[in-house]
């Protein structure tokens, strides 16, 4: 059956309405960014309580994702916090479609209580407590294969401090594992997610700043449906373009991209 999907809320519910082998006896494989665990989560239970669907959700870094994606792991809808992915997989011809940018990303430098690190957006506190001696961990996602890592990298480069860093950086291998070193006091501090920055049980862990966007390339995220998906996979893709889902996503600090 063919479903009209630029029509999202009556495709919606006729996804919905489909047979029992589509509800929670099956459920779909979601791959999405760290930087959505809290986010993405809080959509998930609203959506699988108002449709009975199920959800099986995996976090990790984009780039390993990906990789996991082109070897064939069973993935059916992909949310990536770098669109370059997405472009490259619709490349392969491993989607159903082009995707949708759902979100833009900012990153924060945040400094843990107790530290001697000042959270300031434009890193005058860093290189302060760099002059001084007082940074011996400084936590970022690898930027290897972490989108909001190479952003760190960027930001870190454009004032300069890149060079003074090394040595003193604690790679994570997703964002939300870079969070974790940055929060826990053994980091005087890292460049984290601002949608981890605003999540509970993170934000009172210490304080943060935004880092100008200008800073670093855009953290453009695009998801997609994935080859194979089922009609359960694409209602909830739906669902995470209504208002309700954007909501949610604004909530933890993600501006909404213009219509495409």
């Amino acid at each position: 059956m063919m479903f009209d999907l630029r029509k999202p809320l009556r495709a919606l519910l006729l996804l919905c309405s489909l047979a029992p082998s589509m509800s929670m006896a099956e459920a779909v494989n979601v791959a999405a960014a760290s930087n959505m665990q809290f986010a993405l989560q809080e959509i998930a239970a609203g959506y699988q309580k108002d449709s009975g669907h199920s959800l099986r959700l995996v976090f990790g870094s984009s780039g390993n994702l990906y990789r996991q994606i082109s070897q064939g792991a069973p993935f059916q809808l992909f949310l990536s916090a770098d669109e370059s992915y997405v472009q490259q997989l619709v490349a392969a011809g491993k989607t159903l479609d082009e995707g949708v940018l759902y979100g833009l990303g900012r990153i924060a430098l945040m400094a843990p209580k107790g530290s001697s690190l000042t959270a300031g957006g434009e890193l005058q506190g860093l290189q302060a407590a760099l002059a001084a001696g007082q940074i011996k961990k400084f936590a970022i996602a690898n930027p290897e294969h972490a989108p909001y890592g190479r952003a760190a990298e960027q930001a870190l480069r454009h004032v300069d401090l890149w060079q003074a860093l090394q040595g003193k950086l604690v790679l994570g291998e997703n964002i939300a594992q870079a969070a974790q070193f940055a929060t826990s006091g053994n980091a005087q501090g890292g460049i984290v997610a601002y949608s981890l920055a605003l999540a509970p049980g993170v934000a009172e862990r210490g304080e943060f700043a935004l880092i100008p966007s200008a800073w670093h390339q855009p953290l453009r995220q695009r998801m997609v449906l994935l080859e194979g998906a089922s009609a359960s996979a694409q209602a909830f893709y739906q669902y995470l373009q209504q208002p309700a889902a954007r909501a949610i996503m604004a909530k933890y600090g993600f501006d909404m991209p213009e219509a495409e």
